[in-house]
């Protein structure tokens, strides 16, 4: 089975977030990357399934030359070879189209990506993957075993949960508790700096929408403290201040 994992390069959760250029354009400076957390649940599954088939497994990303780095933890990770394709991801249907060519090109059986990244939060690529290659897509996928040609999957869904077959090939946007994150080891770290990573260039597709700037969210306020015994105070405030009553 050959198998595709798509990743993301995001800041790390803990990265203090600023704009430049009159709030258009993501400050990087000093900011740490790495790979999106939901794709590392589904980099994760994708080495359990390769081990269990006995088949390959390739990271793939949309970026400049400075995501290199994080591909190459994807490597360390367990992935066999990676392909960054050389563009700045523009949106969501740039980065399917990139996706979808060389996912096409490669004829891979299961293509495994988070639900979605953790900086714009679109969750839109891998419908749009779907649509491109004229496969079935599921996400938010919490479990996935394949059998054979048949892939069993647990899909979050309000209120509960879905439980559906369907063949492969497809697409699965994954997220936690799919399988446990990986932390590379030594051995995987030397490994990945021999392991291929081919740079491609993209295909030509115009963009679909353009960020035109960015707002931070409000800073908190300050905590107002009500007495315990003053439940008065406690009910007016609620209701003309925080208005949640």
């Amino acid at each position: 089975m050959k198998i595709l994992v798509c990743i993301t390069h995001v800041p790390d959760t803990t990265s203090k977030i600023q704009f430049t250029a009159n709030n258009t354009k993501f400050d990087t400076t000093g900011v740490q990357f790495i790979i999106g957390p939901y794709d590392d649940y589904a980099l994760a599954r994708a080495v359990e399934l390769r081990d269990q088939t006995g088949g390959s497994l390739t990271a793939l990303n949309v970026g400049e030359a400075e995501t290199e780095p994080t591909l190459r933890k994807s490597l360390a990770i367990g992935a066999d070879d990676a392909i960054r394709v050389n563009s700045f991801p523009k949106d969501s249907f740039f980065v399917a189209t990139q996706i979808a060519h060389y996912a096409k090109e490669g004829g891979y059986d299961l293509i495994l990506m988070g639900r979605e990244s953790i900086d714009f939060n679109g969750g839109m690529v891998h419908g749009m993957v779907g649509e491109l290659l004229g496969m079935p897509s599921f996400s938010p996928v919490m479990k996935l075993e394949v059998e054979g040609s048949t892939v069993k999957m647990a899909r979050e869904i309000e209120g509960g949960k879905e439980h559906l077959e369907a063949q492969l090939p497809l697409i699965a946007g994954c997220q936690e508790p799919i399988a446990e994150w990986k932390i590379p080891n030594m051995r995987g770290i030397m490994s990945a700096r021999t392991k291929p990573l081919k740079v491609v260039e993209p295909v030509s597709q115009e963009t679909q929408a353009e960020a035109t700037g960015f707002q931070l969210p409000p800073a908190k306020g300050a905590v107002k403290l009500v007495d315990k015994d003053n439940v008065a105070e406690l009910v007016k405030m609620l209701k003309n201040e925080a208005k949640v009553l």
